[in-house]
């Protein structure tokens, strides 16, 4: 099974940028889609972004216009290049992937460990 960390969080102003990145143990070409997902304190986990092997996406309301997902399958490796950050953004991110409407539904059996986003005012 495929392992996945996170990585790229710390803290950022109001404003700023940061790309959160998502590496995998093994290949993702065979995974059809990955999502980008956070929670928030007191808060359930809700997906943030996603892509299919066809460049597909999806986006959150929240994340549309400032987020932005992509993946290189040859690097193993999915983005999140998170632009205007407000400090409604912070939260753990995580990654996952799946067939499409799982990754929609983002039940998963396992997580990893998140990378946290913390947006300072």
């Amino acid at each position: 099974q495929v392992q996945l960390v996170e990585s790229g969080g710390g803290l950022v102003q109001a404003g700023g940028s940061l790309r959160l990145s998502c590496e995998a143990s093994g290949s993702i070409f065979n995974i059809d889609t990955m999502g980008w997902y956070r929670q928030a304190p007191g808060k359930q986990r809700e997906l943030v972004a996603g892509i299919d092997n066809d460049g597909r996406t999806v986006y959150s309301n929240s994340a549309k216009g400032r987020f932005t997902i992509s993946r290189d399958n040859a690097k193993n490796t999915v983005y999140l290049q998170m632009n205007s950050v407000k400090p409604e953004d912070t939260a753990v991110y995580y990654c996952n992937g799946g067939q499409w409407m799982s990754v929609l539904g983002g039940v998963f059996a396992s997580w990893g460990q998140g990378t946290q986003v913390t947006v300072s005012s």
